[in-house]
């Protein structure tokens, strides 16, 4: 059995080394952000259609690392390979933790709630495809990263300001609050945000 854990929030909040600290202690893999691979290809002036492309292409690649988490794909040798979409190593078959142990676990940095918000934040509507795949794709947990680590500077983020930091908050944690997956707030500082982040992931393990 696969269970998914998504890690959403808004830009600079920890969402990437977070999920690089679960699938190391949990001994598994997690999936990437596409846009950043994408944006760092194709620059900052992005259009509404771009990320329609940039979520089609997000859960395309969510699909190749559930079938590497189950076992059941190869990554296929490409002349990409540095590419930070590319798994660093391949799923080892003993869990550090003994809650995984009769566990699949893929941790997500993004899903199409987190689409959503871009294409609504910035272009004020949202993509069908989308919206679609926010009713069909299901998850066992949500992580809603909190805005209390300091903004760090980055070619690729576009939100300094406390003020829209506030607001992106805000409506992950309305998304989350109104919708039926479990989830966790995780926040403090890196140290403490792994810490909370493995509790979360041992509930849904327990059950």
């Amino acid at each position: 059995m696969l269970k998914k854990i998504v890690v959403i929030g808004p830009e600079s909040t920890g969402k990437s080394s977070l999920c690089e600290k679960l699938a190391e202690h949990y001994n598994t893999l997690w999936c990437p952000e596409y846009a950043r691979e994408y944006l760092t290809i194709h620059g900052m002036n992005y259009t509404y259609e771009d990320l329609l492309t940039i979520a089609m292409e997000q859960v395309e690649l969510e699909e190749k690392y559930s079938q590497l988490a189950i076992g059941n794909s190869q990554w296929p040798i490409a002349d990409n390979s540095n590419s930070p979409l590319t798994p660093h190593a391949s799923r080892l078959t003993t869990a550090h933790s003994p809650l995984a142990a009769h566990h699949s676990l893929l941790f997500i940095d993004t899903d199409m709630y987190v689409m959503k918000v871009w294409c609504e934040f910035v272009f004020g509507k949202c993509h069908q495809f989308i919206l679609d795949q926010i009713a069909k794709r299901r998850y066992d947990l949500y992580l809603l990263c909190n805005i209390d680590l300091p903004w760090t500077r980055d070619e690729l983020r576009e939100y300094p300001d406390e003020g829209p930091r506030q607001k992106l908050y805000a409506i992950y944690k309305s998304i989350m609050q109104n919708q039926s997956t479990p989830w966790f707030e995780i926040n403090g500082n890196y140290e403490q945000r792994t810490q909370k982040a493995i509790e979360a992931v041992d509930s849904i393990l327990k059950e």
